[in-house]
């Protein structure tokens, strides 16, 4: 179609840019509406999207196309946090490493598969059949959303698993419960929905994890993206060779997920998720770094891509599971829902970026019109962007071995506040707040055990589940747990508001921070598709003056 690759860069990110905040909506509703029917809701927009997609490329009109994968991508995001808080409320007690990697693994292949299909489909059938190849894998999926919709019921009642708010309102409606059941219940699920004006009171742990997120979403999709073209420019390589070379950059997941999966569930009691984070962080700057040696010294991208495919072939599950090692579980919804929006916001910025450093540098020879040559200043600008996805791996590398210090002085705080107050039975809580001029660990400015803004006193958290993290070790889970015996030896919380701590000033910093990346996300991706993206007779002219 003649795109230039600040086009396909904005198609790609297109299809990213509602990810920068759709996952908090998706939390919303499905904590709203519930996980079943705001899953029909998700993949019908996907399934929408798809139809504009194949209509805008059987017209050849970019903006369409453009504007279908940025509906596609209304649903995609929510879809994910659905597909996760499924997996979760089903395979919480037992599995969930290995369920959530099943879970994952599936859509990873499939992306390997339409990688692998998509040229030669193409090539056999014609330039439109891919695109109405996932048209048609959109429709089926929503069939099968509607045959999940109707088993649902069955699936609950046979797994004994907890109602969600949705379904106790449809029981109180059909007269299966009391009022006053269906009350109670209710102001348990409104306790556990997402509540975005919390997120300023998390800790420094958090905050490290987001910055995590934003830096893993710089240097995974847009890679993956662009690597077919860095694989041809760089290497001399043809069209379908480096297509088929830069498809197995995610067939890694394929096999890996599993395994990792399998690991972290059998190795609870040792930090195994942030040490194999660091492995795939290694992984991927050596990766990077064999790409940013001169092509006449490699003279092949395979080690990279063996390099590169083993290491975000278990990340993205690593960068799912440890959220329950690092917030209480009341707010893991929060904090996947900011997960996902961040990654999406460092992925669209990157993308976007890439594309327009690719053209501004490409500068063919005058009279020279063979495209599988490159031109200086495209092997230049493909060299430039290699530097800068190992600038960024190495800071993502810094940034996971602080977060690792901050949960490690984090624990080794909740020993110290343990050992405390442990013999005199008080309940050691999430909502704990260490936060004394006497306490030493202050003074360092470390991280507060609590995810409130309140001091002083200990307080009983709105129940013993929510205060549980999901994958510690016994050790550390009875910190959390309750004496009955032991009588609630705190004294009353005084009333009025109280003063906002430094761990609260912090968190509204990051928060606005934050805010403002995904703005100028949004900002970015506009301004560059308002002057970069073309009609199709301004392409044509271009390819005719060429």
């Amino acid at each position: 179609m003649g795109t230039s690759n600040t086009e396909f860069s904005l198609l790609i990110s297109a299809f990213s840019l509602n990810s920068t905040w759709t996952p908090v909506v998706g939390g919303l509703l499905a904590s709203k509406l519930g996980t079943t029917y705001t899953s029909i809701l998700a993949t019908g927009v996907i399934f929408l999207g798809q139809i504009i997609l194949l209509i805008g490329e059987v017209t050849e009109s970019l903006r369409l196309m453009a504007f279908g994968l940025f509906v596609f991508g209304l649903g995609v995001s929510p879809l994910s946090v659905v597909q996760e808080t499924i997996i979760v409320r089903f395979f919480r007690s037992h599995g969930l490493g290995v369920s959530m990697a099943l879970g994952l693994v599936a859509g990873k292949g499939a992306s390997f598969v339409s990688a692998r299909t998509s040229y030669p489909l193409s090539e056999r059938y014609g330039r439109d059949a891919p695109f109405y190849v996932a048209t048609c894998l959109a429709g089926l999926s929503v069939v099968i959303n509607l045959v999940y919709i109707l088993a649902s019921k069955w699936l609950i009642r046979s797994t004994g698993i907890k109602l969600e708010a949705s379904e106790i309102q449809e029981e109180a409606r059909n007269g299966s419960l009391s009022l006053s059941e269906a009350q109670a219940l209710q102001k348990v699920a409104e306790k556990r929905r997402v509540n975005l004006k919390e997120v300023t009171k998390l800790d420094d742990v958090f905050w490290a994890y987001i910055g995590l997120n934003i830096l893993c979403g710089t240097i995974w999709a847009p890679f993956t993206h662009l690597a077919a073209n860095i694989f041809q420019q760089r290497y001399q390589l043809s069209e379908l060779d480096a297509g088929s070379h830069a498809s197995y950059l995610l067939a890694g997941s394929i096999i890996l997920y599993p395994v990792c999966g399998f690991i972290v569930d059998n190795l609870k009691k040792r930090p195994i998720v942030l040490q194999l984070f660091l492995l795939s962080s290694a992984l991927q700057a050596s990766s990077y770094f064999w790409l940013v040696l001169p092509p006449s010294w490699t003279r092949t991208p395979i080690p990279a891509i063996v390099a590169f495919g083993t290491g975000i072939g278990f990340s993205p599950l690593l960068l799912v599971v440890i959220v329950p090692q690092l917030v209480p579980l009341k707010y893991v919804s929060t904090t996947l829902g900011a997960h996902k929006s961040l990654e999406q916001t460092g992925s669209v910025i990157m993308q976007t970026l890439a594309g327009l450093a690719l053209d501004t540098e490409r500068q063919p020879s005058p009279g020279k019109n063979v495209p599988d040559v490159p031109s200086r200043g495209g092997l230049a600008a493909i060299q430039y962007l290699l530097n800068v996805f190992v600038l960024l791996n190495v800071f993502q590398f810094l940034v996971l071995m602080t977060l690792a210090h901050l949960d490690r002085r984090r624990k080794a705080a909740v020993a110290t506040v343990a050992d405390i107050y442990g013999s005199s039975g008080e309940l050691i809580t999430d909502d704990y707040n260490v936060d004394s001029p006497n306490n030493p660990e202050d003074a360092e400015g470390s991280i507060h055990l609590s995810l409130s803004a309140r001091g002083g006193p200990v307080r009983p958290a709105a129940s013993p589940e929510e205060s549980h993290p999901l994958l510690v070790s016994d050790a550390e889970r009875s910190l959390f747990a309750t004496d009955a015996a032991e009588p609630n030896l705190s004294p009353p919380i005084p009333p009025g508001d109280p003063p906002k701590t430094k761990q609260v000033k912090r968190g509204e910093l990051f928060a606005g921070l934050s805010a403002a990346l995904v703005v100028f996300a949004w900002v970015l991706f506009l301004v560059t598709a308002w002057l970069r993206l073309r009609s199709k007779a301004e392409r044509e002219a271009a390819t005719i003056a060429s």
